[in-house]
């Protein structure tokens, strides 16, 4: 246990759990999303179905979306925000199968078109669980950097990545792997010790076989 786990993170209120987690889980998926989104199709389940309004739930998640950490100020009005920005918000409410009691899915798509769609929990203390990512089974806790890999099952994909890791001597803490199906599409979830730079991003970006990388920074980072 930690000083983190003790007095919990730095945030805007009132819960660490319906408003600094929903902040981060918002946050990730703009980063996955990789652009400026347009629009916004949140699903709230669980507790955060039943409570969002009173504890800031939507305003979190929006915050998030617009690229806030927990501690901006500016949480509270951003749903006024998005709006000034053009950011068209959609929220409902649903029972997601095999879901935590605070869980939120989003589905962003950018100025260009691409989306992505991003199930995450909520599971105490501002701490996250992003559990799916596009349809697929991932693990994000948000608690380490993580490089977030979309590639084609092939065989040599993951040696290449790893290999591109130990060279730059970063220490690999968790590792998961999903696919859609045999020789189909795949995404493989690094968490690392210690951070990568956007250049060891590329040159993954850059490898055969693999669709895109996103490098997801703690913050501090």
């Amino acid at each position: 246990m930690n000083a983190f786990d003790i007095i919990g993170p730095v945030m805007i209120g009132p819960s660490s759990s319906h408003t600094a987690g929903a902040a981060r889980i918002g946050r990730i998926a703009r980063l996955l999303l990789g652009e400026e989104p347009a629009a916004a199709h949140i699903v709230l389940h669980g507790s955060f179905a039943k409570t969002y309004k009173g504890h800031g739930t939507d305003k979190a998640l929006i915050a998030g979306i617009l690229g806030m950490e927990p501690d901006d100020a500016r949480l509270r009005f951003s749903p006024q925000i998005a709006a000034g920005q053009g950011l068209d918000i959609q929220i409902t409410t649903a029972d997601l199968p095999d879901a935590h009691p605070n869980t939120a899915q989003l589905t962003l798509t950018g100025r260009s078109g691409a989306a992505v769609t991003v199930r995450g929990a909520s599971v105490g203390g501002g701490n996250i669980l992003i559990d799916t990512l596009d349809g697929m089974p991932v693990r994000i806790s948000g608690q380490n950097p993580c490089l977030v890999v979309q590639h084609r099952d092939r065989p040599g994909v993951i040696a290449q990545v790893t290999d591109l890791l130990a060279e730059r001597g970063v220490n690999i803490c968790n590792f998961s792997l999903s696919r859609r199906n045999k020789g189909g599409l795949a995404v493989m979830t690094i968490e690392m010790d210690g951070g990568p730079d956007e250049c060891l991003t590329r040159q993954v970006s850059a490898l055969p076989d693999v669709l895109g990388a996103v490098l997801l920074r703690t913050p501090g980072d």
